[in-house]
């Protein structure tokens, strides 16, 4: 997002390592992501991530999803998302925007995302998994929008069962 590109540079450079981030006053670090929306939560989760991270893993993030989603704040969506990003190791990060593009495009008819993350698992190759996320929440957020998608536009219109519900 692009509102946490503009605040993660001040948040690093305030605290700059898990261990300081660790012992940061949560109203400093909410006042750092206030802009953010969700600003209170958050904070919560990145505090107690950190700590959790200096606690059981010595200052390092763990690189396993069992690890990952035993530590406070992260589920199997932020988990993904470390795993692929950080470490190279493929997952499906199922957002909002996953959500709603992988029912309109006919890729589940879940909304769990524990399950719809399963769904694509089949669908789509392991090695893709990361880039694919990347690729449906760019998606999700220029054209195929929630409310009014731009279907005219999308570059993939000609394959999805949901093209026209924009128009």
């Amino acid at each position: 997002d692009t509102r946490v590109h503009i605040v993660t540079p001040p948040l690093v450079n305030k605290y700059p390592t898990p261990q300081a981030k660790a012992k940061a006053k949560p109203e400093e670090l909410m006042r750092l992501i206030q802009s953010t929306g969700f600003f209170r939560n958050k904070a919560k989760s990145i505090l107690g991530f950190c700590q959790g991270i200096v606690a059981r893993h010595g200052g390092k993030v763990p690189q396993t999803m069992e690890e990952l989603i035993k530590l406070p704040g992260i589920g199997r969506k932020s988990a993904n998302a470390i795993l692929g990003y950080a470490f190279g190791v493929p997952g499906i990060v199922v957002d909002t925007h996953m959500i709603r593009l992988s029912n309109r495009m006919g890729f589940t008819k879940h909304k769990d995302p524990v399950k719809i993350e399963h769904d694509l698992m089949t669908l789509i190759p392991k090695k893709e998994w990361t880039k694919f996320s990347s690729c449906m929440v760019w998606h999700g957020r220029r054209c195929c929008v929630a409310r009014k998608p731009l279907c005219s536009k999308c570059p993939i219109g000609h394959l999805c069962p949901s093209y026209g519900i924009g128009i």
